[in-house]
């Protein structure tokens, strides 16, 4: 591989594509999941527990990685060690120990709504994939803003629902970027051979999923030439992935990896 340089814009996409590859290469490996929030997920085996923990670390994924993985463990060991057992029996009394959660702004009363969203809706689902997708949708008729739409729509309207939940779930109607819960998808859809995202979904597909913009990525990309509008939001993380898209049709996230190596690790 040619080593990157300042000419390695958009203007020399060989060389460009070929740096993107390497890196994604790199980081995309076991040794990836240790410091990263999808380590939480990793600690089980069964499907209903990757899914709770997978979307729940997502959710908390801001600020310092280390604070991130104590707080999510800390969610775990609040659940019993078994997130899936506990959502389907735990008894009213076994929520007060919730009552002291916090990270960052997600606090007590979030918390109790996300357990009563999951009690809910595993009562009457086998799967979490099956709340981001309408009773129509089919692998061909959907796309991943709407199953974000879709999925916000579902979460928010229970009759329990506080409201100041609503800021932890993000929405491409309000042409936010959707980090986390685009990371989580990315989680349960890509499928390879390199053992750090899942790959457990199905009706969703590698090829249509839209890169997750945080600060590494975002600095990175601007940097690479890969990213030019301005704001931060649901439309830059389209310009993103069609770009990315260029050189991977079917599986553009996978820079994902490649973009916040680069820098998480100080690369760039």
């Amino acid at each position: 591989m040619t080593p990157i340089t300042q000419a390695a814009t958009p203007a020399d996409p060989a060389l460009l594509k070929d740096f993107l590859d390497a890196k994604a290469d790199h980081y995309n490996r076991p040794s990836f999941i240790e410091r990263d929030p999808i380590s939480i997920p990793h600690r089980f085996s069964r499907r209903q527990d990757i899914e709770i923990m997978g979307f729940w670390a997502a959710v908390l994924a801001w600020g310092q990685r280390p604070v991130i993985l104590k707080k999510a463990n800390e969610l775990i060991d609040l659940m019993d060690g078994a997130p899936y057992d506990f959502v389907r029996s735990h008894q009213e009394s076994d929520l007060t120990r919730f009552l002291a959660f916090k990270h960052r702004t997600f606090n007590a009363t979030d918390a109790l709504y996300f357990l009563h969203f999951f009690r809910t809706y595993y009562q009457a689902n086998d799967s979490l994939e099956d709340a981001f997708l309408t009773d129509s949708t089919s692998t061909t008729g959907t796309t991943v803003e709407l199953a974000l739409v879709t999925f916000h729509d579902r979460f928010c309207c229970d009759p329990f629902f506080p409201d100041r939940t609503r800021k932890h779930i993000a929405t491409p109607a309000r042409n936010s970027s959707c980090k986390r819960l685009l990371m989580f998808l990315r989680w349960m859809v890509r499928r390879d051979d390199r053992g750090v995202d899942f790959g457990l979904w199905t009706r969703l597909r590698p090829e249509q999923l839209v890169m997750p913009i945080d600060v590494h990525v975002n600095r990175v990309a601007r940097s690479l030439g890969l990213l030019s509008r301005p704001q931060t939001d649901w439309k830059a993380a389209i310009e993103l992935t069609d770009t990315l898209r260029q050189f991977d049709p079917a599986d553009p996230v996978r820079y994902d990896f490649a973009l916040f190596g680069l820098g998480v690790e100080g690369e760039m």
